[in-house]
């Protein structure tokens, strides 16, 4: 879920790095050791990002890509929580997750364009008016505006009810923006004749999902991606890794639901949308062309690169500056 921080300009002290940093770990229940990770890796990259605001004098929006299960939440969270308590940056943050079109407006273009794009995830799927909206307004706002940030509730598959999204107060100076698909670009065309799975072979045999897909990267997302100052990416070693770690999200949120105090009610869990581990491998083959070709060619083209192990650590950040 996209979160935010109403951290504004202002001259109290500020706060130890070290309390923050513990402050955190301990409200994600992460192990001591994760310190060690902020320090390495995350501390470094909010410092560049503080860097690029300056030199660019001018709200900035900082794109986070990785491949679903990488650790983009936590690294975003830790981020934030940086620039704004550490840094006194106003920073605000959300997943392009949260811009998903709705339950009903997906079903509605599923009945228009392709089947497949019931299926949340893939470009298409999302609201990009809202998200530029957001966007905007969140750079331009006067100190006492307060902007609705979107949320979406992947449990129901729905977006949530507005007066439950969290709101930032005042100007943004550092957006972050995070999202599997974040940064990707429009493939070529004759990348897309040949099905990488079976269910590009078996439900888009003749390739109008796909193409319709890559059509929307390359009119509507790439220019919503190209206002990016700054985009880093968190590189999973595969495929493998990558449908590992989103089937243990899942088993994260059932147990979520299940321990929720009303889990008695016989309509806790039938009225969730929650995935078996095979809906998942079949969910996932819905974004393994993008996510292909994004672990292809964004490590060479990225700001900033962390290449994250099998075991979900992170390597140092390889941080280029931008000509």
């Amino acid at each position: 879920m996209g979160q935010h921080s109403d951290t504004g300009k202002t001259t109290v002290a500020t706060p130890d790095l070290t309390n923050v940093i513990q402050t955190l770990i301990k409200q994600e229940s992460l192990p001591d050791t994760y310190a060690v990770t902020v320090r390495k890796v995350i501390l470094p990259l909010a410092q560049h990002i503080q860097s690029v605001r300056q030199e660019r004098q001018r709200p900035i929006l900082v794109g986070i890509n990785g491949a679903q299960g990488t650790g983009k939440s936590t690294l975003t969270m830790f981020l934030r929580a940086l620039l704004s308590a550490v840094y006194q940056v106003p920073t605000v943050s959300f997943s392009i997750d949260d811009l998903y079109l709705t339950r009903a407006e997906r079903e509605q273009l599923a009945a228009e364009k392709h089947p497949l794009l019931l299926t949340r995830g893939v470009p298409g799927t999302h609201d990009l008016k809202m998200g530029q909206r957001l966007i905007d307004q969140l750079m331009t706002a006067g100190v006492d505006t307060e902007t609705p940030v979107p949320v979406f509730d992947k449990s129901r598959d729905d977006r949530a009810p507005e007066p439950i999204w969290p709101v930032f107060k005042g100007r943004a100076d550092v957006v972050l923006m995070e999202g599997w698909c974040v940064g990707a670009l429009p493939e070529d065309g004759n990348s897309l004749t040949t099905p990488i799975n079976r269910l590009e072979e078996d439900e888009d045999s003749n390739g109008v999902w796909r193409g319709y897909v890559n059509q929307c990267i390359k009119i509507d997302y790439a220019p919503f991606f190209g206002q990016i100052d700054c985009l880093i990416m968190l590189e999973a070693p595969s495929m493998d890794c990558v449908l590992k770690w989103r089937t243990l999200q899942e088993h994260k949120l059932t147990a979520k639901i299940d321990d929720a105090p009303n889990k008695g009610n016989s309509g806790n869990r039938q009225s969730t949308r929650l995935m078996s581990d095979e809906q998942i491998a079949r969910f996932i083959m819905h974004y393994e062309r993008i996510t292909r070709a994004c672990l292809a060619e964004m490590p060479a083209s990225a700001d900033a690169v962390i290449h994250v192990d099998n075991d979900h650590s992170f390597s140092e950040p390889l941080i280029r500056q931008r000509q």
